[in-house]
């Protein structure tokens, strides 16, 4: 299975040149990419796309009812890329994959997706439990965990705004995923090594990859 992850930095090779050849089965975003890129992509390859929003995109809080979109009771128009499926908080089944989602970074001001170190453990905790009632239904785990911000101490930066959650290592543990993905550290040119926490590949994916992944696990 060939994935396409992309995050926080446009790649303008992807809007000269299409995507629509580079044969992937899904489409991955972890977070900060401008709504209409996001579109485009999807429409481009054509396959499932499922995102993250993170802390520089726009609130997507609402819910869904009768496929409409609500925020205080009243239908809108969904904010959200067209064609993405939305795993911020969710456990989703797609393209043979289990996919488990937390976007957004830590508060560091009155913006959208920015949670404290405790908010993002309680949404964590809700993850964990979701995906251990999936697995008590079918015996299948989480492949991949697509955040926007990383693990504390796991490649994030210590300023601030980019610090990483600590409940992530905790997350990890509980939910054993092949891998974690996430964005919202810019490289600026460095080299940045894949980590591990157990059997867990910890990627740092802004700008675009394309990943190999082995499909379905128990």
């Amino acid at each position: 299975m060939r994935v396409l992850v992309v995050a926080d930095e446009v790649d303008q090779r992807l809007w000269a040149h299409g995507a629509g050849d580079l044969a992937v089965d899904l489409v991955l975003g972890a977070g900060d990419l401008p709504f209409d890129y996001l579109e485009f992509l999807a429409d481009a390859v054509n396959r499932p796309a499922v995102f993250v929003p993170g802390n520089h995109d726009p609130d997507l809080g609402g819910r869904s009812h009768r496929g409409l979109f609500l925020r205080s009771g009243f239908p809108q128009r969904w904010p959200g890329p067209p064609g993405w499926t939305n795993a911020d908080g969710r456990v989703v089944d797609v393209a043979g994959l289990r996919i488990a989602g937390l976007g957004g970074s830590v508060r560091y001001n009155l913006g959208p997706n920015q949670w404290t170190q405790a908010q993002q453990t309680r949404r964590a905790r809700r993850l964990v439990r979701e995906a251990e009632r999936k697995r008590r239904k079918d015996s299948r785990g989480v492949d991949i965990l697509l955040t926007h911000a990383p693990p504390r101490g796991l490649g994030d930066r210590e300023d601030p705004p980019h610090h990483g959650f600590e409940c992530l290592q905790w997350t990890i543990e509980r939910l054993g995923p092949e891998w974690l993905l996430h964005g919202h550290i810019h490289p600026y040119g460095e080299r940045t090594p894949d980590r591990r926490v157990g059997g867990t590949r910890i990627r740092n994916v802004v700008g675009r990859q394309i990943l190999e992944l082995d499909g379905v696990r128990a």
